[in-house]
């Protein structure tokens, strides 16, 4: 294996030479590890704003309804107005992403979000709100389609998936501060300053991207080995690193030809098993039951008996475990792997929800033992959810897909997981009419139990690989799981 990888390994072009050379002159910086740090930090905060401008509409609503008078078919279209904005700005990004770059785009989004907040702050009328959420969720698409991207090629490989899931993080944290300000604040505000609090926090990203590092390997795709020298001398510690990126962007760069480029390039066959796995684990991402928790959890306890302070509380339980297993997500996925998580934190979900199912149909007594249960199972459901899946999901996309196509892939991507939300948001209520409150329950946990198994069946295991290995194991065939959980490509090197 080892005499064939160094057969097919182009020889060193003048580029890569020069590349080396400009290795060695350069001075390396002392703050390299913070710059790293403070880049994925700075960009994930788009992710607070995606958890924000899609959770404050839940406590803004009522008070939009009374200045308004909305009809429910209207309070349907201002709640998913954002969600379709955002599926057109996941698709958009990509084009933009590639041909500006990410570090650009992360610029452009965050300028929309700063437009979008305040556009929907100072709506006249419901129809000018609508459109406004609308733009806002060309917005939210687009982060969620750049943001991961920027950061996973920014990072090395022993360390993107702590760094790409801190945007997990932030959706959590804007999440919980959406409830909080909507539980507390909304009678003293208003609904007008609660939306239009999120351009600060978009003004400051916007401003920060200008002083952040440009995404290495765009740079390398687009302008120069040399140029992405000079990007990754700001976030790695050692010309030794840098060297060896340089080389595997070279390699993997040689291997490209025009049909593996853009959109034509997702239909190569050896693309395919990427596709199948970010796309089926961005599905399950949200249509397992977390996002109609987090849009509906105050309504299904109403009909369960709950009063609606406690419900509104059981909410704010509900944001508050999204962040802390989000959080914990972040630390510890790179230690366990992605598909070893989803595997562990999987059934516990599909339990949880049989359990959640059961109490709903057993219809048990305000204050009852049975009713602190309905409590205990939609928490435990949001552990194993928001701590496995869910942290998954969104990095899972930023890293399998090939360069030559990594933009227009991750929109796919992107629009997969707002189309699923769609989906969701429109129909839970929908199907509980249908099918009951517990029937629903029971239905989101065979979806549940369908994830795990399509993670088993169909999603390798990438902790530890570079882009390039993940790459080069879909164009050597080897991008498929494993009973041991072997990360792709590092086994067969090793062999």
């Amino acid at each position: 294996m080892q005499d064939a990888t160094t057969a097919s390994t182009p020889p060193p072009s003048a580029d890569v030479k020069e590349a080396n050379q400009h290795v060695s002159s350069i001075e390396l910086s002392p703050n390299a590890s913070k710059t790293l740090w403070l880049a994925a930090a700075v960009a994930a905060i788009c992710g607070g704003l995606y958890g924000y401008d899609t959770g404050i509409i839940s406590g803004a609503l009522l008070l939009i309804t009374k200045d308004f008078h909305l009809s429910s078919g209207t309070q349907e279209l201002v709640t998913s107005a954002i969600l379709a904005g955002a599926v057109i700005g996941a698709v958009g990004t990509g084009f933009m992403s590639e041909r500006f770059g990410r570090r650009i785009s992360v610029i452009i989004v965050t300028a929309v979000f700063v437009i979008g907040a305040l556009a929907c702050s100072f709506a006249p009328d419901v129809t000018a709100l609508i459109v406004a959420r609308v733009f806002l969720g060309l917005a939210v698409g687009g982060s969620t389609q750049v943001v991961p991207m920027y950061i996973s090629e920014l990072a090395p490989s022993e360390r993107r998936g702590n760094l790409v899931t801190m945007f997990n993080v932030a959706i959590g944290v804007g999440i919980l501060l959406a409830n909080i300000i909507g539980f507390a604040a909304r009678d003293a505000w208003g609904w007008r300053p609660m939306i239009a609090i999120a351009a600060i926090p978009a003004a400051f990203v916007f401003l920060s991207m200008f002083f952040m590092p440009r995404s290495p390997r765009w740079t390398a795709e687009n302008i120069g080995l040399t140029e992405a020298v000079d990007e990754l001398r700001r976030v790695r510690e050692s010309r030794k690193q840098i060297r060896h990126e340089i080389r595997q962007m070279h390699e993997t760069a040689a291997e490209v030809d025009d049909r593996d480029r853009g959109w034509r390039g997702l239909g190569q066959p050896w693309v395919r098993p990427a596709l199948i796995a970010a796309l089926g684990v961005a599905f399950f991402t949200q249509c397992g039951g977390l996002e109609m928790m987090i849009y509906y959890a105050p309504t299904f306890l109403s009909d369960a008996g709950f009063g609606a302070s406690s419900a509104l509380l059981a909410s704010l339980g509900v944001a508050t475990v999204y962040l802390i297993m989000t959080a914990l997500g972040c630390v510890f996925v790179d230690r366990i792997g992605r598909r070893r998580l989803m595997l562990i934190m999987g059934p516990g979900s599909v339990l949880s929800l049989i359990g959640l199912g059961l109490m709903f149909a057993v219809h048990p007594a305000k204050g009852s033992f049975g009713a602190d249960l309905i409590i205990v199972f939609l928490l435990l459901f949001m552990v194993f959810n928001s701590g496995g899946i869910q942290v998954v999901g969104w990095l899972l996309g930023a890293e399998m897909f090939p360069l030559p196509m990594r933009g227009q892939a991750t929109s796919l991507h992107a629009a997969t997981l707002w189309g699923s939300d769609l989906l969701v948001t429109g129909t839970a209520l929908t199907l509980v009419n249908l099918i009951s409150l517990g029937g629903t329950m029971w239905f989101y946990a065979g979806i549940n139990l369908l994830s795990t198994l399509f993670v088993f069946f169909f999603v390798p295991e990438t902790t530890g690989a570079s882009l390039e290995d993940i790459e080069e194991a879909l164009r050597q065939g080897r991008f498929r799981p494993t009973r041991e959980h072997k990360a792709i490509a590092r086994d067969e090197r090793e062999d």
